[in-house]
Parts: structure tokens; C-alpha cells; sequence
């Protein structure tokens, strides 16, 4: 047989990983910086500087913080380090390792050396370009999926020329079965594709701009956004990084996969069970009860193929266990494959309705989820990054003391940064629910319960330091050891070319044989597999109305609450106050009152993108209409600590001094009418401006006349001057949440 000569490409993967470690430092930073806002929420005035801070200036004083337009607002900065973490930094090492692996495990150089640029330089600029907007406040709010539809058609791109270089690699391999880690990245490519184009279908508001609103709404938009949010976990987080270990495990420590069967399992299993497991997010919401109880088997199922996987990998160490204590690769991937069962046992805990009422919207949440990022991810990452230096650079590590030093740093990090959230998020959830026997709140006041876990948003923040800190010795350890070495760009190797076969199955061969060399059909089944729980759960919600039970009392937002409900957006209001109040008697007390309500289905039906959250770090504002007067809310938006002793919520004050845009107001709501069906008529349409303008001027009456010191602050200033700001569209928003229905009884329109 023809052996072949032929180089594998090092340059793409070296590429790839000098962007892993450049956006894994900026996305830990981003998270340290996140983690101290929120027990020193003062931190963007220090760095930036507020001249006065008396009542004069809520006139319209000079404020070092409106120079920077909310660029460094927690909301923003919380998107900066969530998208960087997922899209820059285990994104950019899943490239890494799949670069580096297919070309080995295939006996073949990638098909296109352009693609691969192309690939490689469309990924790191959609990334610069959402930094970009992300600091100027443009994004849809949609967790995980924050980027405008300009970044997702980019994303989109990107991503096709990464799948077209694997599948055409895949067919001119030399090498007839594909290996286990292969599947895993056939089927990421398949469920990332369909996740991330269905659920972000939007309408931009004009072509030139960046403006669009979900294709969904309210709880249509809910189970979509939550079907993608807990694959983006499944399926960028999860199953490509199970790709890596089915690679890079075996190699570093010598020794075979330790099943064969269990990975087949591990897989097909995995990628079924998974994408139902969504709706878990949504226990006792607006979603409609089914969808939850669905949600909820599934995340239980999901314990066997996650343990499967974690058996699979910590069992191919048998034989080996004497090298993880002197090989610190090891030991970092030891600890990334123990996070990640811990972390897919958690869950699927978390997904069960008794303990889901007690830890969502909780800090339990938190640190679940970061076991798996900085456990799971960061140390499967650095296992991958100290493996890969010394082999692409043809030297030894520079120093292995180091690198101990940096697992144990980082092993202490994970430990300072989870436990403490758990106990807060274990604290939170038990004081929100507890009643006094006269049947009143114990902890009324929403700030108490705030107070009482910032000892552990501090120790969370020491936890966040141990972490960077040793990923900056790494940082030193990879330069000392690119300094003393060699790279070689491209790798000389040959191996004999695969003979043409019939790709029809042999008598005698296995059925998952036959499967590993026609990848065509690997793939058409894995889209089957993962298709059936999305079909399933997404398309009885959106189709049927009945789901969805529309509410008579409830009409469209005019034109300035429109606009406040953007501003909302932009600053990411939600990634802080949820606006989904649960039928529980401590949500509805605390919320409502005594006699008010949980939230309805029908209530969203305007809602583009849904608003729900995921974290209460502030109260819940889906009844906030008419709780607080219009002054309240103009005090507490410049500076909360004026209003709310203890808070911990940012300073707004360019909402104050910055004139609200127009311009595309009636844009807003002929799009509205005329994509969504919002029922505006021609005349509220025409009359958009002046609508706006009645309303405004009915809240800054009621400003002026609810706050003597701030009608004085204003008698000096122009008339009208307020009327114009954003915070009074925002203030529209706030104080229209939830007043739609008022009373217990909700009368409901035909459901046909």
C-alpha cells in the first residue's frame, strides 16, 4: 500500500492558543471586577470620579461617571466576562484541541490551510466587535446570547468554515474509523448550529443599524432562550471539551481509553438525554407546567451519561495514578473530570422542583455554574495548554514547580469561590421564604438579605484572585518555556492512504463500526438524536395559542415605555432583578402584597426579548408599578445608597444628564405592529411623539411635586430640560411593570 508523505499544520493551533491564554487573563479579570462591584459598588466612581455627590447635583451636576455613558456598568461588565469566558477563552482551546487532534487522529493535514485563517480570524474579530458594543451598552439581554444579530451572522459564518474544514478533513482522512473524540466534535458542530440560529431569530429594526428584537416572545421567547442557554452549557461548555479528554487524557497519561462500550454510551446518551433539559430553568414560572415536568426528568436522567463520562475518563487513569502525583497535566485534568461530575450531579439536584424553589435565583446558582467553568473548563483548558507548549515548542516545560504552584492556586480558587456561594445561595433562599407566626415576612426588608451574604461575595472575590493569580504564573511559565524552544510550524508525518471500500456494513462488523467509518450517517444520526427532545418541547409552545392564554387587560407598551424598556436592556438591568414573581406565598407577600399576584403567561405577550433573569441580586420588579414614586426612582437610579441605606446596586447618573434618542421611536412601534401584530392603531402611531410627551410630562410633574429638593434643584435649569432625559423613559418602564392586572380575578380573551 501507497504510504503517503505529508505535515501537520502547528501554526493554526499555536494561533488558537496564544488567543486561549490572551482572553482567559481579560475574562478573569472581567469576572474579578464583576465579583468586587457587587460588595464595592462604588468602584467605577473611584476609578472614574465624581465631583459632588450632594442633592444639588441630581440637577444635572458634573459627575465623573457620565463621561463613561454606563460603559463600565456591572450589567456590561458581567456580559464582557460571561461571553468572553465562553466564546473567547473554552471556545478558542475547543479550537485548539480540535486543530491539533484531528489532524493526528486522522492521519491528514486539515483540508484548507485558508480556511482555518479565515476561521481563525473571523472568531477573534466577532469577539473584539463585541466588546465593542458591550461597552456601548448594544445588546439583546438573552443570556449567553447577548451579541446584536450583526456578531450572530458573523458567529454563523465563522462557525460554517470551521464545519466545512472538519467535514472535508473528515473525508480525506487516511485513517478508516473515527475516534471517540471526533464524535463528540461532529455532534457539538450539529447542536451549536441548530441552538444558536434558531434561537436567535430576530427582526432588526432597520439594516444599518443595530437594533432587533426577538422573533419570540415572552414565554415563547422564554423556552427558546433557555432551550439554547442550557445546551450553550451542553454543547459548547460540555461536549467538545468530553472531546478533549477523550484525547488528551489518554495521551498524558500513556494509557488507553478505559471503555470502548462506555464511550458509545457516553455519547448517544449524552447527546439525547441533554437537549431536553432546558426547561429546568423555568420551575415555577409562566412556562406551561409540562414543559416543566419534562425538563425536570430529563435533567434527572441526565446524571448516567454525565457519570458515564466521568467514570470513563478518572478510570483510564487505573495504572497511572502514581504519575498524577508527580505530572501537574494530570492533575489538572484530574480535578477538571472530578468539577465536572460534581457539577452534573448538582444539576440535575438543582432541576427538582423542592430544591429548585429554594436555590434559583439564589448564589447557589453561581457557584454551580463556575464550579463547572473554572473546575470543568479552566483546568481542562490548562491540562491542554501545558500538555501542548512543550510538544509545539520541542522543549521541556520551563519549570514544573510552577505549574504545581498554579494548580494549587487555582484548586484553592475554586474551592474560596464555590463554597461560599452555596452557603449564600443556601442563606438567601431560606431567609426569603421565612414567616413570622403572625404570618408576616421575618426578613422584609430585601436589603437584609442582601447585607447578610456580602461576607461571601468577598471570599468569593479572594477565591477569583487565587484563580487569576495562578493563571498569570501560568502565563509566565508558557513565555519562559516559548523562549528556550523550537517551534515547528509544520510537522513532516506519512501513513499509508485508505483503500477505497464499499461503505455498505461487512457481515461480522458491529453496528458502531460501520457507524465510525461513514461519518455521513454519524452525523445524520446525531442531528436525529439531538433533534427529538427540540422538536418535542419547542414546537407544541410556539404553535399552539392556548399555551399562552392572553390576557384582556393587558396592552402594549407606548412609545416612551418602549424606550425605557431598552434602556433596561442596554444596561442589563435583568442580570441583577429578575421579573418573574413564583406562585409562592413568600414571592407574592413580598412582591404583591397580601392580595396581589404571581405572574401570568399572558402578561409577556409583548415582551421582546422576555425578561425573567436568572439571578435576584435585587428584588424582583415584575409588580414594581406604582410601589415607589417617580422621585424615588430618579434618587435611587443616581445614587441607590440615597434611597436605600446598605444598597449595592451601581450609581446611574448618566441617565440623568443624557437627552433620550427618538429618532427610531416610531420606527419601534411600526415594527412592532407590523412584524409582531402589535395592535397600535395608525393614530397612536402618528400620535407616537406626543404621547410620549403627555407621559413625560405627567412623570416629571409628579418628580417635582413628590421632591422639594429636587423642584429646586430644577427651577435654575430650562424648562422642559427633564422631561427630555432617559431616566424618565425608564421610569415609564418601571412603573408600568405589573399594573396591568391589579385585582384577583384576571379576565382572559378567547384562546382560539
Amino acid at each position: 500500500m501507497e504510504t503517503q508523505k505529508f505535515s501537520y499544520d502547528n501554526s493554526i493551533v499555536r494561533a488558537f492558543l496564544y488567543a486561549t491564554v490572551v482572553f482567559g487573563i481579560i475574562g478573569f479579570l472581567f469576572g474579578l471586577t464583576a465579583a468586587l462591584m457587587l460588595f464595592y459598588p462604588e468602584l467605577p466612581e473611584f476609578l472614574f470620579g465624581t465631583d459632588d455627590t450632594t442633592i444639588k447635583s441630581l440637577g444635572g451636576g458634573i459627575d465623573g461617571l457620565i463621561n463613561t455613558h454606563g460603559a463600565f456598568g456591572f450589567g456590561r461588565i458581567r456580559m464582557l466576562h460571561t461571553t468572553t469566558v465562553i466564546f473567547a477563552f473554552v471556545m478558542n482551546v475547543v479550537y485548539v484541541g480540535v486543530y491539533y487532534s484531528l489532524q493526528r487522529l486522522l492521519k491528514t493535514r486539515m483540508y484548507s490551510d485558508t480556511l482555518s485563517w479565515i476561521h481563525f480570524w473571523t472568531w477573534q474579530i466577532m469577539i473584539l466587535v463585541t466588546y465593542v458594543t458591550f461597552f456601548m451598552g448594544i445588546n439583546t439581554s438573552k443570556e449567553y446570547a447577548e451579541h446584536e444579530w450583526p456578531i450572530d451572522i458573523l458567529i454563523t459564518i465563522s462557525w460554517v468554515i470551521f464545519g466545512a474544514n472538519m467535514f472535508l478533513t473528515i473525508a480525506k482522512r487516511r485513517v478508516r474509523h473515527l475516534y471517540v473524540a471526533i464524535w463528540f466534535y461532529i455532534g457539538t458542530w450539529i447542536a451549536v448550529a441548530m441552538l444558536h440560529i434558531f434561537n436567535n431569530l430576530e427582526v432588526p429594526l432597520s439594516f444599518t443599524g443595530w437594533k432587533s428584537y426577538s422573533a419570540y416572545a415572552g414565554v415563547k421567547d422564554a423556552i427558546v432562550q433557555w432551550w439554547y442557554g442550557h445546551n450553550a452549557v451542553a454543547f459548547v461548555l460540555t461536549t467538545p471539551v468530553l472531546g478533549l479528554m477523550y484525547y488528551f487524557l489518554p495521551k498524558a497519561a500513556d494509557r488507553p481509553v478505559f471503555s470502548y462500550k462506555l464511550s458509545i454510551i457516553h455519547f448517544w446518551s449524552l447527546i439525547f438525554v441533554y437537549i431536553w433539559a432546558g426547561p429546568h430553568h423555568l420551575q415555577y414560572t409562566a412556562l406551561p407546567a409540562w414543559a416543566q415536568a419534562v425538563g425536570t426528568g430529563f435533567s434527572i436522567m441526565l446524571i448516567a451519561p454525565s457519570w458515564g463520562g466521568m467514570l470513563n475518563g478518572l478510570l483510564t487513569l487505573r495504572g497511572a495514578w502514581d504519575k498524577v502525583r508527580e505530572n501537574p497535566i494530570l492533575k489538572f485534568f484530574v480535578v477538571a473530570v472530578t468539577c465536572y461530575g460534581m457539577a452534573t450531579f448538582e444539576g440535575p439536584l438543582l432541576a427538582t422542583k423542592n430544591i429548585n424553589k429554594i436555590g434559583h435565583f439564589t448564589d447557589w446558582v453561581i457557584g454551580h455554574v463556575h464550579l463547572g467553568a473554572l473546575g470543568w473548563n479552566g483546568f481542562m483548558a490548562f491540562g491542554v495548554i501545558y500538555y501542548l507548549i512543550p510538544i509545539l515548542w520541542r522543549t521541556k516545560l520551563y519549570s514544573t514547580k510552577l505549574a504545581n504552584w498554579h494548580f494549587w492556586l487555582g484548586t484553592l480558587g475554586i474551592i474560596f469561590y464555590a463554597v461560599p456561594m452555596y452557603i449564600s445561595g443556601f442563606t438567601q433562599g431560606l431567609m426569603w421564604k421565612q414567616f413570622n407566626p403572625d404570618g408576616t415576612l421575618v426578613w422584609k426588608n430585601w436589603l437584609d438579605t442582601v447585607t447578610a451574604v456580602i461576607p461571601y461575595f468577598k471570599m468569593r472575590f479572594f477565591g477569583g484572585f487565587l484563580y487569576l493569580s495562578g493563571a498569570i504564573l501560568m502565563v509566565i511559565n508558557l513565555i519562559a518555556t516559548v523562549r528556550k524552544g523550537s517551534f515547528q510550524k509544520d510537522v513532516p508525518a506519512e501513513a499509508p492512504a485508505l483503500a477505497n471500500i464499499s461503505g455498505k456494513r461487512k457481515e461480522g462488523e458491529g453496528t458502531h463500526l460501520w457507524l465510525e467509518r461513514t461519518p455521513m450517517l454519524l452525523g445524520i444520526l446525531s442531528l436525529l438524536t439531538i433533534s427529538i427532545g427540540s422538536m418535542v418541547e419547542i414546537i407544541p409552545t410556539l404553535s399552539l395559542k392556548k399555551s399562552v392564554p392572553t390576557i384582556s387587560a393587558v396592552k402594549p407598551y407606548s412609545p416612551l415605555e418602549l424606550e425605557g424598556r431598552d434602556i433596561y436592556i442596554r444596561e442589563g438591568c435583568n442580570a441583577c432583578h429578575s421579573q418573574m414573581v413564583r406562585p409562592f406565598r413568600d414571592e407574592i407577600v413580598r412582591f404583591n402584597g397580601k392580595n396581589g399576584q404571581y405572574s401570568k403567561a399572558g402578561e409577556f405577550v409583548y415582551d421582546r426579548p422576555f425578561l425573567w433573569g436568572s439571578k435576584r441580586t435585587g428584588p424582583d420588579l415584575h409588580r414594581e408599578g406604582g410601589k415607589n414614586p417617580s422621585s424615588w426612582h430618579y434618587k435611587h437610579m443616581y445614587n441607590p445608597r440615597s434611597t436605600s441605606a446598605g444598597s449595592i446596586m451601581p450609581r446611574y447618573p448618566w441617565l440623568i444628564a443624557t437627552n433620550l434618542d427618538r429618532s427610531k421611536m416610531v420606527d419601534k412601534m411600526k415594527l412592532m405592529k407590523s412584524a409582531f401584530e402589535v395592535p397600535y392603531t395608525k393614530a397612536e402611531i402618528d400620535s407616537a411623539n406626543s404621547w410620549a410627551d403627555n407621559q413625560a410630562t405627567k412623570i416629571v410633574r409628579d418628580i417635582l411635586s413628590e421632591a422639594p429638593d429636587l423642584k429646586d434643584a430644577y427651577a435654575k435649569r430650562p424648562k422642559g430640560e427633564l422631561e427630555k432625559k432617559e431616566i424618565v423613559a425608564l421610569i415609564s418602564y418601571l412603573q408600568r411593570l405589573g399594573t396591568d392586572i391589579k385585582t384577583t380575578e384576571i379576565k382572559t380573551a378567547s384562546n382560539n
